[in-house]
């Protein structure tokens, strides 16, 4: 799932200057080819929960991997698999190991698991020598935090892992009259839309709330859920919004990310932790505006009150407040989303990410 939502055309761009292995967890033998990308891949089973048996084969096997192809660089991403890529790259000695930081587990955490997490992230940390961080803001919390010094980081461009594609995220009257009639939406009613994974975490239950207080007063308003349930949370939101069951439709998952986004109005984010927000982006790109939490990572991918509007974390009646103002409001929702989608063309773009990139690895060459 990384490799495709996030690591894609920067492979493909590597592959064009450097011989690129991809270390993945999958039983997809053709994954690349099927993407497209001139790039070895080597399928590793790296499990999300913590296996030590399983772990432990994962390290032998990055481990075998690194030492025979005698890697210049090994870059890693995601937790997890980040913490084994890099002691298994100072196993196998490779020069040249970077981590990309695009959030923390450990912020919605307390006492002892918060503690052990954020140790796991300073270990990771001490094995590599580079560091990339996905957001400015998440780069001064995580110094702040004392998980690594501010001179061993940096964030390429304005943020963001990968930029967005424009090409792909836009408006499209076409496809969201078609979507809309697919999923028996009034035309003139104003949609709401989370697109993401469902768990506690992303403040989806808060998002129902809201919608249930908002519903009573705006009938012409529905709420798109699009993602995975993680956290099992179906009843739960069904209780939340009570009778406004009806006009709120969930989507287990999707490839077009881009048609529901063509298909909505607003774009809700009402999370407790985000490295960057990389969906908020995107969104923005199709010219949605958004109403998102008020947390390190989602500052860097919203303007409050310009291309969006903010809140506490976990505030339904805050929630409820904004996307009020903007449902009541049409032109100065209009204007939000023609200021969301220009600032993520200027400064946020897919190229400029991607070279961003390319640049930094040609640093490390010389």
């Amino acid at each position: 799932m990384t490799v495709s939502a996030f690591l894609k055309d920067h492979i493909a761009i590597a592959a064009e200057q450097f011989d690129v292995s991809v270390v993945a967890n999958t039983t997809d033998v053709r994954l690349l080819q099927r993407m497209g990308l001139d790039a070895t891949l080597h399928p590793i089973a790296i499990v999300r929960p913590i296996s030590l048996w399983q772990d432990l084969l994962a390290l032998c096997a990055l481990v075998r991997v690194f030492r025979a192809g005698h890697f210049d660089i090994v870059h890693s991403v995601s937790p997890k698999a980040g913490l084994l890529a890099m002691f298994a790259a100072v196993l196998a000695g490779v020069r040249h190991r970077v981590h990309t930081f695009t959030g923390q587990v450990w912020v919605t955490r307390r006492g002892w698991r918060r503690w052990m997490f954020r140790k796991a992230d300073a270990l990771l940390a001490s094995l590599t020598t580079r560091i990339l961080v996905d957001s400015p803001s998440q780069l001064e919390f995580l110094v702040a935090e004392g998980v690594f010094d501010a001179g061993k980081a940096e964030v390429i461009g304005k943020g963001s892992i990968c930029g967005v594609d424009s090409a792909r995220f836009h408006p499209d009257s076409e496809v969201r009259r078609k979507l809309r009639d697919a999923l028996h939406i009034p035309q003139s009613d104003t949609v709401l839309l989370f697109l993401g994974r469902l768990n506690r975490d992303k403040g989806v239950l808060d998002l129902a709330g809201a919608f249930a207080l908002l519903a009573q007063h705006c009938p012409a308003v529905r709420l798109l859920l699009v993602g995975p349930d993680e956290d099992g949370l179906a009843e739960r939101i069904a209780e939340a919004v009570g009778a406004a069951a009806d006009r709120v439709q969930r989507i287990d998952y999707t490839q077009q990310p881009e048609y529901f986004m063509a298909a909505a109005d607003i774009f809700c984010l009402p999370s407790y932790r985000e490295g960057f927000g990389q969906v908020l982006i995107e969104a923005a790109s199709a010219g949605l505006p958004a109403v998102a939490s008020r947390i390190y990572g989602i500052t860097d991918a919203v303007v409050d009150g310009e291309t969006g509007l903010l809140h506490p974390p976990g505030d339904t009646v805050a929630i409820k407040a904004a996307l009020s103002q903007l449902i009541r409001d049409a032109p100065k929702r209009a204007a939000m989303g023609e200021r969301a989608r220009r600032r993520a063309l200027n400064e946020f773009s897919q190229a400029e990410s991607t070279q961003g990139l390319m640049a930094f690895y040609g640093k490390m060459q010389n």
